[in-house]
């Protein structure tokens, strides 16, 4: 489904439509489900027969006989309960899974801004606290409300053949009872969402306090983090409150409604019986039958808390899907192919949000196979800019074309197949060192990810390892070193081989001697490829044919090295800074 059918539609009709994968799943629990809701309605009318004919008749034969039937057939209740259980579980896990994949697809989908205002700790709580209600309610919801549905009208009916005038006052509590439980089903999915929001911001405050764990510890800040996460818990403690005092007035309303039943049925019933109106054995067989209705009554009750947790979540999984990627391909847009790298930039202005301006009218022009540079003060712009042109953002004003074509008329996965990133701040997933360098290009050969690895002056490293390529890297490449992470980052673009190359602080992490080798393997590599290096080290933009100064979200000044030293301007500026502070370092 698109984003406007997520916004059209209701929930149910969403939530039923993952339903038709799993359709045979879905057909044996139900079927499994009426069997016992069958045999439920029998046992009554079985021990109404012993009561009325077989026992006062002396027919032990055929009592004893049906005891035993009956006996058989609660064996396969048993094991008809035992595959409602299992089958619908498993029903109502593959529908849970099914929704948390589209619901990854689409997060996947989203654009960078998305993720610029919305915490990690708040997503992990809608792809999983908020959808595990989902599962029972796929599982429990239709199969509670049609069994306990054909069980009440069936018992209502087999009472009414016995005695019409008690069948009807049982009937005239039901709706009592079911209002009863309705209404209160307001208030417990109002309840709901609350707790499912305040448990995504405690998600968030876990994930954050044990993200920043080395920094609470290099800063003895244990004490801090200990209060902080003491404060998040006991908001967790709080959390259910309300909805607890409402599934407590819930339940108790239902009780008391329950054991009442009971009660009204002898009374009435007694009546009946002092005038001559009604059999013993007819009150014993209502009685029974009303105990028949106590199991689907709970049933619908519990079937309320579960449309009230499931419709929680699911409401919060809707509003997202709902949700359009500010960045999206063109109706039309066609794949970037045959990419030669000429890159122009034209009168490009950007603001986050609209709001706060970054970039103000920026030309920029850049020839295949050309390696420009980008400097300039922090804040100034040089990443925003590298961030547009693999349109992670849309601009706000001008336009960006490679080899002649918009980005906004080609679609984002060409372009990002055609241009590789590696960024100052470097991300490792928590898997081996083979693992992170294939990352590059999933279907490489294991000598491809070696020669990357060496290419990224990072081999030897690996073999010096216990496990080598299979060594473990940690969260976010954690039990790596800085200069090591930033090295693997590099060998994933060598296996990457893409014609653009962004080189966001590509070595700001190095030391001087590998940084050397780094430079001269990315010299190499630029050979043929349009480069664009971010740098604040002016020492790695030696092999730069062209640099460019950007401050203030202007572009300052562009030219060589020497014309740049020459007019005094920002980069002049920058480079005897820097080679005074290299020789204050050296003295």
């Amino acid at each position: 489904m698109t984003t406007k059918e997520y916004r059209e539609k209701s929930p149910l009709r969403i939530f039923l439509g993952y339903f038709g994968a799993h359709k045979g799943l879905f057909a044996v629990d139900m079927c499994c489900a009426l069997g016992i809701a069958a045999i439920d309605l029998a046992f009554p009318l079985a021990t109404r027969q012993a009561l009325y004919d077989l026992l006062p008749n002396e027919k032990y034969g055929v009592f004893f006989t049906i005891m035993a039937m009956v006996v058989a057939f609660y064996v396969l209740r048993a094991f008809l309960n035992y595959i409602v259980c299992y089958y619908g579980h498993t029903f109502g896990i593959r529908v849970e899974a099914d929704i948390r994949r589209d619901l990854f697809r689409h997060l996947q989908e989203m654009s960078f801004d998305f993720y610029d205002s919305n915490r990690t700790g708040q997503l992990m709580s809608r792809l999983t606290s908020d959808l595990f209600e989902l599962t029972e309610l796929a599982h429990h919801g239709p199969e509670d409300l049609v069994t306990s549905a054909i069980t009440i009208v069936g018992a209502l009916i087999v009472m009414a053949t016995i005695r019409w005038e008690l069948a009807l006052v049982v009937a005239a509590l039901i709706p009592i009872f079911l209002i009863v439980v309705f209404s209160m089903r307001g208030r417990m999915g109002r309840a709901s969402v609350e707790v499912k929001q305040k448990v995504g911001h405690i998600n968030t405050e876990i994930e954050s306090s044990l993200s920043g764990i080395r920094t609470a510890k290099a800063f003895g800040n244990e004490v801090v983090e200990s209060a902080r996460f003491s404060a998040a818990n006991d908001q967790f403690k709080t959390s259910k409150r309300e909805f607890h005092k409402a599934m407590g007035m819930f339940n108790s309303s239902m009780e008391f409604f329950l054991t009442s039943m009971n009660v009204v049925v002898i009374a009435v019933g007694g009546y009946m019986i002092m005038k001559d109106k009604l059999d013993y054995r007819d009150l014993v067989t209502f009685s029974l039958y009303i105990a028949t209705f106590v199991s689907p009554l709970r049933k619908l009750s519990s079937f309320s808390e579960l449309l009230a947790n499931g419709f929680a979540g699911l409401n919060r999984f809707v509003e997202i899907m709902g949700t359009e990627p500010t960045v999206q391909d063109a109706a039309d847009a066609k794949p970037l192919e045959n990419v030669r790298g000429e890159i122009a930039v034209e009168d490009v202005s950007f603001a986050y949000d609209g709001d706060l301006a970054v970039l103000h009218h920026v030309d920029l022009k850049v020839a295949p196979g050309e390696t420009i540079a980008i400097v300039g003060p922090s804040g100034g712009g040089k990443s925003t800019l590298c961030q547009l042109i693999p349109r992670f953002y849309d601009v706000t004003q001008g336009s960006i074309r490679i080899d002649g074509q918009d980005i906004r008329a080609v679609t984002q996965h060409s372009i990002h197949e055609n241009i590789g990133i590696v960024q100052q701040d470097v991300f490792l997933f928590a898997d081996t060192i083979f693992e992170n360098i294939r990352y590059g290009r999933p279907d490489a050969t294991e000598e491809e990810v070696i020669e990357a690895a060496k290419k990224a002056e990072i081999y030897e490293d690996i073999l010096a390892m216990p496990a080598g390529f299979q060594t473990y890297v940690g969260e976010r490449g954690t039990l790596l070193s800085g200069g090591q992470k930033q090295r693997v980052a590099i060998a994933r673009i060598f296996l990457k081989n893409p014609p653009i190359l962004i080189l966001d602080e590509a070595t700001s992490a190095l030391d001087s001697v590998t940084e050397a080798k780094i430079q001269r393997a990315f010299d190499k590599l630029s050979q043929g490829r349009t480069t664009l290096i971010i740098a604040h080290r002016l020492s790695t933009i030696r092999s730069a044919s062209r640099i460019v100064s950007i401050a203030d979200g202007v572009i300052q000044e562009c030219g060589t090295h020497q014309e740049l030293l020459e007019k005094g301007g920002i980069y002049s500026e920058l480079y005897r800074t820097q080679n005074a502070l290299a020789l204050e370092a050296l003295q």
